[in-house]
């Protein structure tokens, strides 16, 4: 059933369309008195000519699947998107246009997703939209391979970005973009706005790039330089994009910003301030728009209206889901399910076998080799998990049986292996900054939940797009292996002394830190689990003793009483609490035994994930950490972090580490069982 994805053919355009965008984007930031309205400005007529002759969506079902995704990348331009949601229907009032960037309105300074009816992901930090886009792209891409059939197509739809000079200076873009032309996503249509404006001006000193050659060599379609202010132009140039069956495609579309502004278009004095009272009386009178600020006639809102078509692309595609549904009725479930971000009915059962494998094999391994293990169990049983690494799958184990390397056929499109299975692993390369931002696009999209590996200390080159996770609520799985200074002889770059800590600090963010096969089973059944927080697994290079527990539940409080004294045959009652993390909790458990030899009495509290912990009922931490026991803390780290919890004592590290094997390291920065030991003496006066 062929779908017409044209809006335009169901209604009439009106000359003054991207005049409507003008006026009502000088008028919002004009009224809140900070804003950008030069980018809304100069992109209007690329906005008429996507939105009104290409974008297939509904503003009445704002998360239909199949909908084409549009990524605004330079978010501070966001009263365009504003403009546009609002004019074409959806439930966003020019009230709240008119408190653009105001405690609590729709309209926040930059596209928020999940605020904002019609916003795909919150933009505002350049490069990371087009990143975004890319994973859409590509979930797009590989949900396709996986559910159509030949005679239903359930998903077809594009993604398309509108970016500026800003996104492609910032470096992820060249991530983003090299990946995006090896994975041949010819779905992904990026419209470049070339303006040759910044905030410092013009950018010819600073910005020389060959921009159409970086993106040929990369392996995208380009098509211009087009003129951005002739609707026609951009429309035949998206027509060009879509009709290609291998590649991603760059429009360039050469724009003025500000433009109808007689005295800022084209000037860095359009970009990031309210043009002024006078300045926009002469624009109304340039752009021949007499109307009040926030009015637009009612033909223009006729032009712009979009519920009626979106409607009928909506119901199109829901006649087909349904012929879909009949055919494959467990394929159309499955669809169902992965688009709601729900978890199989089998979920609970996999994460038991998971944890009860661990208590019973009781596996002396690296928390890294523990991910893996775990992984085993949660791929076969959730089809919807896309793994990955940055180039370090053999170090960070994020591959398993169930999840072949991502590869595509000389068609374009994602190829199976000898078994028939779709590749679920992506060699994302020496882009940890790429990985984590297209892993959020992923997730954004919908239909998988994407996690990715590389080692902790890189976590910096990927912290934007944590932080990012974290704002939007996104299921992401941040992979974080070689925790530590206990990776040993590759020395202080490569050794992670204050990034758990670092971590720790971003909202929403669950962080893990387990110390044993089965800590990480439950930090990996917990983070798959929870649907809007991203999560971060800290996993060890070296082998970690497993510890036995009587009830793995208590593990999913962050924290709990891992060892009394009476475990280990003391008689009198706890006289302190060592806490630890990680690896040192076998150093805890080694000190509480030397300590016992000695007639003192201490609790062992293993603590995998103080996010976690910090968040249960005050009742609960202080029957782990009892208000009048003193608490000492040890983790291979920095120490700033573990004095919130009232402990007398920290040992841990506040300096960078030494190149030499982890052994020599934790006994010549004092992570040993004497220290330790020692440590709780001074703090009892013994």
């Amino acid at each position: 059933m062929p779908l017409d994805t044209s809006p335009v053919s169901a209604r009439t355009e009106h000359p003054q369309m991207a005049n409507a965008i003008r006026a009502l984007a000088m008028d919002a930031v004009q009224q809140a008195n900070s804003g950008h309205p030069g980018a809304p400005m100069g992109m209007a007529e690329m906005a008429q000519a996507l939105w009104g002759r290409h974008l297939k969506h509904n503003p009445k079902a704002p998360k239909w699947a199949d909908r084409d995704r549009f990524v605004l990348s330079n978010g501070h331009g966001s009263m365009l998107l504003y403009a546009l949601l609002n004019l074409t229907g959806y439930a966003l009032s020019i009230e709240e246009l008119k408190n653009f960037r105001q405690l609590h309105s729709l309209t926040p300074g930059h596209p928020e997703v999940d605020v904002t009816p019609g916003v795909e992901t919150t933009t505002g930090p350049l490069g990371q939209g087009i990143t975004n886009a890319v994973g859409m792209a590509l979930a797009e891409k590989l949900l396709a391979a996986e559910f159509n059939k030949d005679e239903l197509k359930i998903v077809d739809h594009h993604t398309y970005v509108f970016m500026g000079d800003g996104c492609l200076m910032e470096g992820i873009s060249h991530e983003a973009v090299a990946l995006a032309g090896a994975w041949k996503l010819n779905k992904l249509v990026a419209l470049y706005d070339d303006n040759g404006i910044s905030i410092d001006g013009p950018v010819a000193p600073w910005f020389i790039d060959n921009t159409a050659q970086r993106f040929k060599a990369c392996g995208w379609n380009v098509v211009g330089p087009v003129d951005g202010h002739d609707v026609g132009a951009v429309d035949k140039a998206i027509a060009t994009a879509k009709a290609s069956s291998d590649k991603p495609t760059l429009v360039i579309c050469k724009t003025a910003i500000g433009k109808g502004s007689p005295n800022r278009a084209g000037t860095a004095k359009a970009h990031g301030e309210p043009l002024g009272g006078d300045e926009i009386k002469l624009t109304r009178e340039a752009l021949g728009w007499p109307h009040e600020p926030f009015s637009v006639p009612e033909d223009v809102r006729a032009a712009w209206d979009a519920t009626e078509t979106g409607a009928a692309a909506n119901a199109v595609w829901d006649a087909r889901f349904a012929a879909y549904a009949t055919a494959y009725p467990e394929a159309a479930a499955e669809f169902t399910r992965r688009m709601a971000g729900e978890l199989p009915e089998n979920f609970a059962e996999t994460a038991v076998d998971a944890v009860a494998s661990a208590h019973d094999k009781a596996e002396t391994v690296a928390s890294r080799k523990a991910s893996q293990i775990a992984l085993e169990f949660f791929t076969a049983a959730l089809p919807e998990l896309l793994g990955g690494s940055a180039d370090l799958t053999g170090s960070n184990l994020t591959n398993t049986k169930s999840t072949p390397a991502l590869r595509f056929g000389k068609d374009g499109q994602p190829a199976r292996n000898e078994a028939g299975q779709l590749g679920r692993h992506i060699n994302y390369g020496v882009r940890e900054f790429g990985m984590a931002a297209i892993m959020n696009g992923v997730a954004l999209h919908g239909g998988y939940i994407p996690y990715g590996g590389t080692f902790l200390t890189f976590s910096d080159y990927s912290r934007n797009a944590i932080r990012m996770a974290a704002l939007m609520k996104l299921r992401v799985v941040h992979v974080f292996t070689h925790d530590s200074i206990g990776l040993g002889e590759d020395g202080p770059t490569h050794q992670s002394v204050e990034h758990a800590a670092s971590l720790r600090l971003i909202p929403n963010l669950d962080v893990w830190r387990p110390a044993d096969t089965m800590e990480t089973a439950v930090a990996w059944t917990m983070a798959l689990a929870n649907k809007h927080r991203p999560s971060a697994l800290l996993l060890s290079r070296q082998n970690l003793q497993y510890t036995q527990k009587v009830d793995a539940d208590v593990i999913t409080q962050g924290a709990y009483v891992l060892s009394e004294p009476s475990d280990i045959g003391m008689k009198k009652a706890a006289q302190a609490v060592i806490i630890a993390t990680g690896s040192e909790v076998q150093l805890a458990m080694a000190a509480q035994a030397e300590l016992a030899k000695a007639k003192i009495a201490v609790r062992v509290v293993s603590m995998p994930s103080t996010t976690v912990f910090d968040r249960q009922p005050m009742a609960y931490k202080l029957s782990v950490l009892p208000a009048k026991l003193p608490r000492i803390a040890v983790e291979a780290g920095v120490t700033d972090g573990w004095w919130k919890y009232g402990c007398a004592a920290v040992v841990g590290l506040d300096r960078f580490g030494e190149s030499a094997p982890a052994g020599v390291l934790f006994k010549l920065f004092g992570f040993t069982a004497d220290n330790l030991a020692l440590t709780v003496r001074k703090v009892l006066g013994k």
